[in-house]
């Protein structure tokens, strides 16, 4: 038995005798790939729902690698299925996932977690990343923003609120944006998405020495918080990839956070291009330093991923399916040659 069927052995009465009276709810997730031009050996990597956290449980995995053959590669924090075909083999995956999820909100009133027993397992939620530098510029600007005073909650809900107000989601920017900070600093470029704003974010906390995260994850449902641009409009979750942030605070632990959703709301919500102090944006900006919807499935919050079996540079992060032919690395947002749907449902 791996760590995944242990834990959804162990998740699953908890999950039936919570639901009801604790408004857990249990979506089943259905991803089928289809690799259009294959050459040679073909492998297919797919990110995993985290196993196990205080708002989400992974209830069950199972997949099918027509004509080849699929393994669950387990991490810490990040589990992936690795499919593989041989060459002349037409590489067809379906994968199910079934979670349970519950709406998470930190309590900001009083300071009641006790510190970790070993520090140092914060560490690495400190350092820097490729992307996510922590030195130069984005030293630079932490410190205009923070002047490096107050206690780690107030430093982090100043850079919180620099993001809302300082930044712009473009619809026009691919999939969910590439999260490279440094370039955003330099350009003066402050537009994005997800992976670009909320990225910026945990960026910018790192380099004021609050250990912070990004989670990446997919969205799986319409919102129940009255915000259509925050859930799906159907059961298709194909483009429906979203990541969000945590920073760690003395005394209140993993905070959840997502500045860019407030920039979408206020981009997207109806009739569009809401003002900042309209009604909707208030509210959203109010309630993303501290709360998550769980309308959203968790995968990791790795970074610099290196795939098992690929030959190809590590991945920045790691939320969209990922292939490889003998020829290259295929592009996962290019639908000519890497097909790939995402349905979600509640059961």
């Amino acid at each position: 038995m791996n760590r995944r069927e242990f834990l959804q052995l162990a998740a699953a009465p908890l999950v039936t005798q919570v639901a009801a009276g604790d408004h857990w709810r249990t979506f089943e997730i259905t991803t089928k790939v289809q690799i259009l031009k294959p050459s040679g050996p073909t492998r297919v990597w797919l990110p995993m729902p985290l196993a196990v956290a205080p708002y989400q449980k992974t209830l069950g995995d199972t997949y099918h690698a027509q004509g080849g053959r699929a393994v669950m590669a387990e991490g810490d924090d990040l589990d992936i299925l690795l499919a593989e075909w041989e060459e002349g083999i037409e590489p067809i995956l379906t994968v199910t996932n079934r979670v349970a999820t519950i709406d998470r909100t930190a309590n900001l009133t009083t300071p009641t977690v006790p510190p970790p027993l070993d520090s140092r397992a914060l560490d690495r939620f400190t350092r820097p990343t490729k992307l996510l530098p922590t030195d130069g510029i984005v030293k630079a600007t932490a410190h205009s923003i923070t002047r490096a005073a107050g206690t780690d909650f107030e430093r982090a809900h100043a850079i919180y609120e620099w993001i809302v107000d300082n930044t712009f989601r473009d619809p026009a920017t691919r999939g969910c944006g590439t999260g490279d900070i440094r370039f955003m600093l330099e350009s003066k470029n402050l537009s994005g998405k997800c992976a670009d704003l909320n990225a910026l974010f945990v960026g910018l906390a790192r380099a004021s020495g609050i250990p912070a995260r990004d989670v990446w994850g997919i969205r799986v449902a319409k919102s129940q918080k009255d915000l259509r641009s925050l859930g799906l409009s159907s059961d298709n979750a194909t483009r429906a990839q979203h990541c969000r942030a945590e920073a760690y605070l003395t005394g209140y632990g993993w905070v959840p956070v997502d500045p860019a959703d407030v920039r979408k709301v206020a981009l997207e919500e109806p009739p569009g291009h809401l003002a900042m102090d309209d009604e909707k944006v208030r509210t959203a900006r109010g309630r993303l330093f501290g709360s998550w919807e769980m309308n959203w499935i968790a995968f990791n919050y790795a970074h610099d991923v290196v795939l098992p079996k690929s030959k190809r540079p590590a991945l920045p992060f790691f939320m969209y399916p990922q292939a490889e032919t003998a020829n290259s690395r295929l592009d996962s947002l290019d639908p000519d040659t890497f097909k790939y749907d995402i349905t979600a449902r509640e059961v």
